[in-house]
């Protein structure tokens, strides 16, 4: 018969990893969201194109929206519209990234489930497809549509604003990209991981994994399967959806070789193994 102490033992609750105490989504804002540099370029490409301030924003695929809360934060005459079809996703920002606002800021946010192929009032400024979400579309009728429903919510003077990424890098099954997001002994590190691409159609898969300190792991934490979209292409599906004109603003490189979150307009860029680039589409 086992002592009381060995009894006490067996009824110990085992330790949660720090995998298992972590909460996804705020590992994903911390790592690939960086909603005050977005708000800034936002501004920057609006300006380019109308030598004035937006104010009005509508974020496609939204998920949890931090990008809407950072943009009405900026300004008290800003609104902004986040269309997204999870309502999970939705409710985490309700509950973590709305909540941070206060009443007058949560006022001017307005979220909608529903397909981004949907038009909606008020009109806006911008419209933001971000973190490449609209590659969700797989051919070349899906994505014209999205486009021309993208623009007949854009006022008469609007903007559409989209992340591409590319280079050699990006087409190598099992690349990943490693970056440690927090050090210390609650931090993390993520891994985007090129999980397949196939040549022939230009489908490909992508996981976001995270690793911590105490060896645990959150594995395929999120995970997307795409078509890989061109620069090139994506630009011709412009013109054919109506918009007027289309530039690429290409970010720039700091001391290190990598880049530096400064994007300008650019017509002919170097080839690299990995970058990244804006497209903005003018009504």
């Amino acid at each position: 018969m086992g002592s009381s102490k060995d009894k006490k033992r067996g009824k110990t609750k085992k330790k949660k990893t720090l995998a298992e105490k972590a909460d996804r989504f705020i590992c994903y804002q911390k790592s690939v969201q960086s909603p005050d540099h977005e708000v800034e370029f936002f501004e920057q490409a609006f300006r380019d194109a109308y030598r004035r301030k937006p104010y009005s924003l509508r974020e496609d695929f939204c998920g949890t929206f931090s990008v809407c809360c950072e943009w009405v934060k900026s300004n008290p005459k800003r609104t902004a519209m986040g269309i997204d079809l999870c309502g999970e996703t939705l409710q985490w920002g309700r509950d973590h990234n709305l909540a941070r606002l206060s009443d007058s800021q949560q006022a001017r946010v307005r979220l909608i489930e529903q397909d981004v192929r949907k038009r909606n009032r008020p009109k806006v400024d911008i419209v933001a497809a971000q973190n490449f979400s609209f590659w969700i579309f797989k051919t070349r009728s899906e994505v014209v549509a999205y486009l021309k429903a993208a623009r007949a919510n854009l006022k008469p003077e609007g903007i559409m604003i989209m992340d591409m990424m590319g280079g050699g890098d990006c087409y190598l099954e099992g690349n990943v990209d490693k970056r440690t997001i927090k050090k210390g002994a609650k931090g993390f590190k993520y891994h985007w991981k090129q999980i397949s691409y196939n040549p022939i159609t230009h489908d490909a898969s992508f996981s976001i994994s995270f690793r911590f300190n105490d060896g645990s792991k959150l594995e395929n934490a999120f995970e997307y399967h795409w078509r890989f979209w061109t620069i090139a292409e994506v630009r011709e599906m412009l013109e054919e959806a109506g918009f007027s004109e289309n530039h690429v603003y290409w970010e720039g490189e700091g001391e290190d070789g990598e880049g530096n979150d400064k994007f300008s307009r650019q017509e002919v860029a170097p080839s690299s193994g990995c970058w990244i680039a804006y497209i903005i589409a003018v009504k």
